[in-house]
């Protein structure tokens, strides 16, 4: 018998998804994916999150939003979906089969399989993961205030970084391995007008030390084979903004994304180009990609699955 809801994915979208599908009689089946939580389970403290007036860990954010689903009735389980099925017309139920072979039929399917940041790839931004690694400025700057952090990036988004960073921090160095940037005029010019962000061009990051926490960066200039500069820079924060990467390949091609790879809905719904397929959190989100915005639409795709089942008669 086809489930009426199924939910690809954890995180603040699916769990609340998971929640409300409960409380509206779906009997949904949560897949967690490869981490459970998702990213937000990488971050240290949370403390803009509403309901926690003491500020809380990802971790246990997570924890909490999974065990409300759970008590209220949702089958989570441990697994990654890797192939898919749906349905073009609504007609029949939608196919989904999972790493260990198990196919499952859903009237309804909600993605929530969030996003990545997007790393240099380097062993000391997993190392100092939490300890002052970030690759979020609006979720994490707020405790660098007063202190000096890198930013790494040159386009829209890194500059956009910078700047509400250079908010609350003392300083601001922008790391950008060209010497222009990829941001807009508009954006550009706000940067270099600000007294507190200092662009260093032509500079790619080699490393990161620190005993208890990142105290400083490796990095080297680069103005030509003949002439490259190896220094240390003293650091509180490192601040990843080279993008996001849409966790949406085993949707494609069915369900349409923009050119990013980010799920596209129809506004003000959640429902994408496939009846009965909805998408929620991170992975449909390019702009705020925030827990709480990323619960809301958990919410709103529950909703549209419920009222999609209704109107089919399901």
């Amino acid at each position: 018998m086809a489930l009426k809801t199924l939910i690809v994915g954890s995180g603040p979208a699916g769990y609340t998804a998971a929640i409300y599908a409960s409380r509206s009689s779906l009997n949904p089946v949560l897949y967690e994916g490869m981490q459970p939580g998702g990213q937000l389970t990488q971050t240290t403290e949370v403390e803009n999150f509403p309901g926690y007036p003491e500020g809380t860990t990802g971790q246990e954010l997570m924890d909490d939003l999974r065990k409300q689903a759970e008590r209220l009735g949702t089958d989570i389980r441990f697994g990654m979906v890797t192939k898919v099925e749906f349905s073009k017309d609504g007609s029949t139920p939608h196919k989904v089969t999972t790493d260990d072979g198990t196919v499952l039929e859903a009237h309804t399917v909600i993605i929530s399989t969030g996003a990545s940041a997007k790393y240099l790839g380097l062993d000391d931004e997993k190392k100092y993961a939490g300890q002052g690694v970030s690759a979020c400025a609006t979720c994490d700057g707020f405790f660098y205030r007063k202190k000096v952090v890198a930013v790494v990036g040159g386009g829209d988004t890194a500059c956009e970084e910078a700047q509400y960073l250079a908010s609350l921090a003392k300083k601001v160095y922008l790391i950008v391995r060209r010497d222009v940037l990829r941001a807009s005029d508009a954006m550009q010019q706000k940067v270099k007008d600000a007294e507190n962000i200092e662009i260093l061009w032509n500079t790619q990051t080699e490393g990161l030390f620190g005993d208890n926490g990142v105290e400083g960066a490796h990095l080297v200039e680069n103005k030509g084979k003949e002439n490259e500069r190896h220094y240390d820079l003293p650091i509180d924060g490192f601040f990843l903004a080279i993008g996001h990467h849409p966790n949406s390949e085993v949707f494609r091609p069915d369900v349409e994304v923009d050119e990013q790879g980010y799920i596209k809905v129809q506004h003000p719904t959640t429902a994408t180009n496939i009846p009965g397929v909805f998408a929620a959190g991170d992975v449909a989100d390019p702009l705020y990609r925030q827990a709480i915005s990323a619960a809301g639409s958990g919410c709103h795709a529950a909703i549209d699955a419920l009222h999609y089942l209704q109107e089919k008669g399901l």
